[in-house]
């Protein structure tokens, strides 16, 4: 009788290990399209992503790169001061994007060109995506707003 109990009771506790495993191999298949990794355009430039992968990419939008086209598509180009990428965004672009500002879009590469299904641009004159700040003080050319002369920010 002692035999059975204990055979029951491990029969039990492996059952239970295997119910954890599928459980936390369906959560983590339910999750990986919300993770979605950040790159900088001069990653992007080095180890393109494949063009079913959906990333976030950051920079500053290049001056003189902004093109609005007939309704809703704008085409424009993000760096970080050591490369560009084109990017293309159909839809409706935040209020304060603009040239030479922070900002963070989700899309697909393809065809050396980032389409952008969403935009995030920055919400007031010093903010800039944290991992923007990042890539440029990477870089060595991040200046923080607060230490810049008066009117040299390149607002909106």
């Amino acid at each position: 009788m002692k035999g059975l109990k204990k055979k029951r009771r491990i029969q039990i506790i492996a059952l239970t290990f295997v119910a954890l495993a599928l459980a936390t191999g369906l959560v983590g298949y339910a999750m990986k399209d919300g993770i979605n990794f950040f790159r900088t355009p001069t990653q992007i430039a080095e180890t393109p992503p494949a063009p079913n992968e959906t990333f976030r990419i950051g920079g500053l939008v290049e001056e003189g790169s902004l093109q609005r086209g007939q309704g809703e598509t704008v085409r424009f180009s993000v760096t970080d001061t050591n490369a560009s990428i084109p990017v293309v965004f159909t839809g409706l672009l935040p209020d304060l994007f603009a040239e030479n500002q922070g900002m963070v879009g989700t899309g697909n590469y393809v065809n050396g060109v980032f389409q952008a299904s969403e935009i995030l641009a920055k919400h007031d004159e010093s903010y800039m995506p944290k991992e923007v700040v990042d890539a440029l003080k990477a870089q060595g050319v991040y200046q923080d707003p607060e230490d810049a002369p008066a009117g040299a920010t390149g607002g909106s």
